[in-house]
């Protein structure tokens, strides 16, 4: 039988796979009430705003949403969990539900991905969505005392473990760590994977996707695309790239330069342009996939769907510019030795 990242990898030297959009804008869209948000769990803080939370007060929510971006073409379908860790779900009292909200999540997900599966004969992907969390492990939050650090690695690698094997038990195919502003938050995540990896016996395929801070094109924590990519080939993943930042047109360059140099995958899920005065996004999804159809001609990506503002118009409209597209190439090492500190080093013979 084959197993997730080889039926991925297969199904990636094909075509283009798509993956969904953003939950948050859709769930924004509910203009739901605090009430909804903490259904009859009994927590005594406000849970507005506290959309991981709906997984379990409000799951025919969550499913309609995910139902939605399938009908629209999604291959890869990410759970409804980039808070549902301790850390982000402190800040609402909520902690002690992060296994029930991850659980609830991917079997939600897994449910959605399965029936349209069976239903055109089309594989279908669950990646257990971990987001940055809100405490970066790289900056001291205090100016006065560069040294502070709020958390420190092993707390949160066991947050991120505690996530994934909540995940992995409601039914995931694939760990999607995403919007990384800060790399060594991202290998504490990493090395959770790897140790639940062992744990279970049988491969758990990581995605990692990086996050810009600015158009220079590096994380919070200072890195080039370049640079990330030197700090987690290690792990070798199944797909590296760029999700959130900017939209398809700012992230261009960044997502040329990843691409040339990353020997897997590469996806990438801009946000629909660049949000206006109010913090909402205006681009409209024709537009999202004309800037898309741009990426597929230099031959960019492997996976490609959407990050903040996007609708499943958005990924409609980018799974019918990418039928039919030809997936990039992986280009092949040149067996150099890459090394990073914010930038890469690469040793030569």
């Amino acid at each position: 039988m084959s197993t997730p990242a080889a039926s991925f990898r297969s199904e990636a030297a094909k075509r283009i796979l798509v993956k969904d959009g953003a939950y948050g804008t859709l769930i924004q869209a509910e203009k739901l009430d605090g009430c909804t948000y903490g259904g009859d769990l009994g927590l005594s803080r406000d849970q507005r705003g506290n959309n991981d939370l709906l997984n379990l007060t409000c799951p025919g929510v969550i499913e309609d949403i995910c139902e939605r971006f399938a009908a629209a073409g999604a291959d890869v379908l990410a759970t409804n969990t980039f808070n549902a860790n301790a850390i982000s779900q402190a800040d609402y009292g909520a902690e002690a539900y992060v296994d029930d909200i991850n659980r609830a999540a991917a079997r939600i997900t897994r449910t959605v991905a399965d029936r349209w599966a069976a239903k055109d004969g089309r594989p279908r992907w669950v990646a257990g969505a971990l987001g940055p969390t809100n405490k970066t492990l790289s900056l001291s939050p205090n100016v006065n005392d560069p040294a502070f650090r709020e958390v420190d690695f092993d707390t949160v690698k066991a947050v991120y473990r505690e996530q994934i094997d909540a995940l992995v038990e409601g039914g995931i195919d694939l760990v999607l760590i995403e919007t990384i502003f800060d790399t060594l938050n991202a290998k504490a995540a990493i090395m959770a994977a790897l140790e639940a990896e062992r744990a279970l016996g049988r491969e758990l395929p990581i995605m990692i996707s990086m996050t810009l801070t600015d158009l220079s094109g590096r994380n919070l924590s200072g890195h080039t695309v370049e640079a990330f990519w030197a700090s987690v080939r290690h792990a070798r993943p199944l797909t590296i790239g760029l999700n959130c930042s900017f939209g398809a047109q700012q992230l261009r360059p960044h997502l040329a330069a990843l691409s040339a140099q990353a020997d897997t995958l590469v996806m990438a899920y801009p946000n629909a342009g660049l949000p206006n005065e109010l913090g909402e996004y205006d681009e409209a999804a024709e537009e999202t996939a004309a800037q898309v159809r741009e990426w597929l001609d230099d031959g960019l990506v492997n996976v490609v769907g959407g990050c903040c503002g996007t609708t499943p118009e958005h990924i409609a409209a980018i799974a019918k510019v990418v039928a039919g597209a030809s997936p990039r190439a992986i280009p092949h090492t040149n067996g150099h030795t890459l090394l990073a500190g914010l930038e890469p080093m690469v040793l030569a013979a």
